[in-house]
């Protein structure tokens, strides 16, 4: 079955019109992470996003933890979520990420899921600014700014866990910062 439908796709290629295959292709390529630019510009140019559910969780997450942040700062928050999908600390997905321990009044990971206040998105421009940038960062195509960070918190808060981690960066009002890890001695 296998060598039919790579006979049938073969064939189907074969007759698709000059430049057909280019317009399919092409775009991807020219977004590859070395002509990706994280300024306002850049985020202008791009069409509107729209995603599944992963990409309007972290959209969402960008939209109420950022989005008075510049685009690079935006690109680094949403590198601390998908940093933590890739920890074996955390849940598997975006959106386990981002609601791990909602419900639990400031028990949770990322305030605006549990700090009482209802979630309305009211800024059209900011909204679609985050669509973009959460789509680049879940098509891999954002550079990386923050050295593994898993964490991170506002200049205007001290929190004290922030003692317990490595500090990676600073971008714009967040401090970013990955887990000290332990190695066991035998």
């Amino acid at each position: 079955m296998a060598k039919n439908l790579i006979a049938y796709e073969s064939k189907q290629l074969g007759t698709a019109k000059d430049g057909h295959l280019n317009n399919l292709v092409i775009p991807a390529a020219s977004t590859s992470p070395r002509k990706l630019r994280m300024t306002r510009e850049w985020i202008a140019k791009q069409p509107i996003a729209k995603g599944g559910a992963e990409w309007r969780c972290l959209a969402e997450a960008l939209y109420f933890e950022a989005r008075g942040e510049s685009v690079k700062g935006q690109f680094a928050v949403a590198e601390v979520i998908l940093n933590r999908v890739r920890s074996e600390r955390f849940p598997d997905t975006v959106c386990g990420v981002i609601n791990q321990g909602t419900g639990r009044k400031y028990a949770c990971q990322f305030t605006y899921t549990c700090d009482g206040v209802p979630e309305r998105i009211n800024e059209k421009r900011a909204w679609n600014r985050v669509g973009k940038i959460a789509k680049a960062v879940l098509d891999g195509l954002a550079p990386k700014q923050t050295e593994g960070a898993t964490h991170y918190h506002t200049t205007a808060v001290s929190p004290s866990w922030a003692r317990k981690y490595t500090r990676t960066a600073r971008i714009d009002s967040h401090i970013f910062y990955r887990h000290t890890w332990r190695s066991a001695k035998g």
